[in-house]
């Protein structure tokens, strides 16, 4: 700025303040790290390294199926089915994908004996720990009771069932097992630097083995940083309505709800 110009009210800065502070506030993403040297500040090296680490814990930490179904009957939903998918660890798990979207033998056993004893419902409830199981076992219990909440009216839920070693397709399984009219897998996404906690929701009508991902509809990024559990509940709601209405899911059902696709900013972002 040179002698003879004036800043416009408000945007002075102050001597030796970084100029992208206020920004930074805004995002969690890696905006105007600065620099030492050549290199970057050692707190920025040190808070990647964390993230780093976060991310890969969120990967490879075993989801606690015993803690998150008590949890569950605690907040009112029947003895949840725990199940397995054909990975046998999650070395394995890792390694091939296409064994976490299949059932084990006993899991198939063990829907069609709960099948026969109940009725199919309108929508299957599946949780999967995916690749967080980090994010399952913060945020499931919470998003399962808004998804209810949400839902409401005549639709029939199954149970929830959880599902270990998990990829988004297991669900297809688990529904048509069940003989399901739809399949919501809630399930743990691929971890980022700034979100080792995220949720997806996958919604599938009429699902079978071999359904294809442009036969679901997602809702991602679901947790208190990102789209909030009540506003992914509710949008999963208007698409189980306007899905059974059409007889469809996927690239031929738009989300025309008009809800917001992220929460609002915290309030004191909005400070200042």
């Amino acid at each position: 700025m040179t002698p003879d110009q004036t800043p416009a009210p408000g945007t002075e800065i102050e001597t030796g303040a970084d100029p992208w502070a206020r920004l930074k506030r805004y995002t969690p993403a890696r905006i105007a790290l600065g620099r030492s040297g050549v290199s970057l500040p050692t707190h920025e090296v040190l808070g990647f390294s964390l993230a780093h680490a976060q991310a890969r814990d969120a990967i490879h930490l075993p989801l606690d199926v015993v803690t998150l179904a008590d949890q569950l009957q605690a907040d009112g939903w029947p003895a949840p089915l725990t199940l397995r998918s054909r990975a046998r660890d999650r070395h394995e798990y890792l390694l091939r994908p296409d064994l976490g979207r299949r059932l084990d033998g006993d899991s198939v056993a063990a829907l069609q004996a709960w099948h026969t004893s109940g009725a199919s419902p309108d929508v299957a409830l599946v949780v999967g720990d995916g690749l967080s199981a980090l994010g399952i076992q913060r945020h499931a219990v919470p998003l399962l009771g808004a998804i209810r909440a949400a839902l409401g009216g005549p639709l029939t839920l199954s149970p929830p069932v959880l599902v270990s070693q998990a990829r988004v397709a297991v669900a297809d399984e688990v529904g048509e097992q069940l003989g399901a009219r739809m399949v919501a897998m809630v399930v743990g996404e691929r971890p980022g630097l700034s979100s080792p906690d995220s949720v997806g929701i996958y919604l599938t009508h009429a699902p079978r083995v071999g359904c294809t991902d442009a036969q679901r509809n997602c809702i991602s990024n679901v947790r208190p940083a990102g789209q909030d559990p009540l506003t992914a509940a509710r949008r999963l709601a208007w698409l189980v309505h306007e899905g059974l209405r059409l007889g469809l899911t996927g690239v031929a059902l738009k989300d025309h709800s008009g809800l917001p696709m992220v929460s609002q900013a915290p309030a004191h972002l909005d400070a200042g």
